[in-house]
């Protein structure tokens, strides 16, 4: 059977996000790795979602992957498609959101669909169409500082319209709160008038589940992870899902553990106190890595001689003032990439070593390791934390990988993660 729903995620973190949503609600789900060979076979899955490394690289290269995407996805037979991007809605004026939904679009033949990055419980809101993280608007929050992506604006209908030629409305909390039919003839309406994207307001659960319903016609929708919690409820109304039980199974994996931190965000931040308190631990400076210094060697022999007791955390995160200065001396992009490399460069020699268990903290730092391991996809399981699922890669040495986006988990996330992997 052909799999039902195709997702496209900006990064990898937030296809496991969403991955991980998908197999709460049931939906047997495999990520893959990129753009699949046009040869490859279809997992036996309910969903695939493709994991892109697209959230800030140029526009044409972001759109030229997504659409490469979705090809294979619809050669693969998916019925609804679905682009995730990040609950903060991590972007610039320049995209990448906003031009991969017009290109989706555009090979759709839709001319109308949705925004919603809305996700309650990792406290992302949205009213009056303006983004929150817990009660500060999205604008006062940590991601103002973002080092690729300050966020300083919290209105998402004029973040989205600097992106795109498309109109850009709002469905309200009102009608959101009026339930699915008020909601699916809010969206006629705004189809008859000359369709485009329509941000929707989200404050609970049963918000998102009301919008799904109403988006059981649409062919393409865009937003986070949390809008796709009801989707799978509308499969099995459709007939094409059966009841749940056995979508989160996947084999145990045994070996030395290890986290790799690379995201600078508040919450990774203090994961990193936690997890050093009580773990070894070492720091990574970009400016040696830029000195052409061997840190990677030294970190590597670091490890060996500790890991075998248990995990080790290796970051390379450092506070927000910090990564500024160094951002001013390296530059953005260059000290990002060092960064990435580095880290990537230790996971690989740390599974060469025998390293089996990886918690990975930051999304562009997920991708990285991820393409230097040479992983084509992941068996995704159980939630370790709203957001994070335990996953094993596919292939002849599995290994098992929990990947995390920078704002998500509590304190103890790190210590959580490798106690639920499996």
């Amino acid at each position: 059977m052909a799999p039902i729903l195709g997702c496209i995620a900006d990064d990898f973190t937030g296809a496991t996000d969403l991955a991980n949503m998908l197999v709460r609600g049931g939906m047997r789900t495999v990520q893959l790795i990129g753009v699949p060979d046009e040869n490859a076979p279809v997992p036996d899955a309910d969903a695939i979602v493709v994991a892109l490394k697209s959230r800030t690289n140029p526009v044409a290269e972001a759109v030229t992957q997504s659409r490469a995407a979705l090809q294979w996805l619809r050669d693969a037979g998916c019925r609804q498609f679905f682009f995730k991007y990040c609950s903060t809605f991590d972007s610039t004026d320049e995209g990448n959101i906003g031009p991969v939904t017009d290109a989706l679009m555009a090979d759709l033949g839709t001319d109308f669909t949705v925004a919603c990055p809305a996700f309650p419980e990792t406290g992302r809101t949205i009213f009056k169409g303006h983004l929150f993280v817990g009660d500060q608007l999205l604008s006062d929050s940590p991601m103002r500082n973002h080092p690729l992506t300050p966020m300083t604006d919290s209105n998402l209908v004029s973040v989205l319209q600097r992106q795109t030629k498309k109109p850009v409305k709002l469905i309200q909390f009102a009608t959101i709160e009026d339930g699915p039919e008020a909601i699916s003839a809010e969206i006629q309406a705004l189809k008859a008038s000359g369709g485009g994207i329509a941000v929707i307001d989200a404050v609970l659960n049963k918000h998102l589940f009301s919008i799904d319903y109403a988006l059981s016609d649409l062919t393409l929708i865009t937003g986070g992870s949390g809008i796709a919690i009801g989707l799978a409820e509308n499969y099995r109304r459709q007939g094409l899902l059966g009841e749940m039980g056995g979508a989160d199974a996947i084999p145990a994996i045994s070996g030395h553990a290890a986290v790799l931190a690379g995201s600078c965000s508040v919450a990774t931040l203090g994961q990193i106190e936690r997890f050093k308190a009580e773990h070894p631990s070492i720091g990574i400076d970009p400016l040696r890595l830029a000195d052409g210094e061997d840190v990677v060697g030294e970190v590597l022999d670091w490890a060996r001689s500790r890991i075998a007791a248990g995990p080790i955390l290796v970051y390379a995160s450092q506070p927000a003032d910090t990564v500024r200065e160094i951002q001013d001396r390296l530059g953005r992009a260059e000290a990002g990439a060092l960064i990435e490399e580095a880290l990537a460069a230790i996971a690989k020699g740390l599974v060469a070593a025998g390293t089996r268990r990886l918690v990975i903290a930051g999304g562009e730092t997920s991708g990285a390791v991820v393409s230097a391991l040479g992983v084509s996809g992941l068996r995704i399981g159980a939630q370790i934390d709203p957001g994070v699922p335990a996953t094993v890669t596919i292939g002849n040495e599995p290994i098992a990988l929990a990947l995390k986006s920078g704002n998500f988990g509590g304190l103890d996330f790190f210590a959580k993660a490798l106690a639920a992997m499996p």
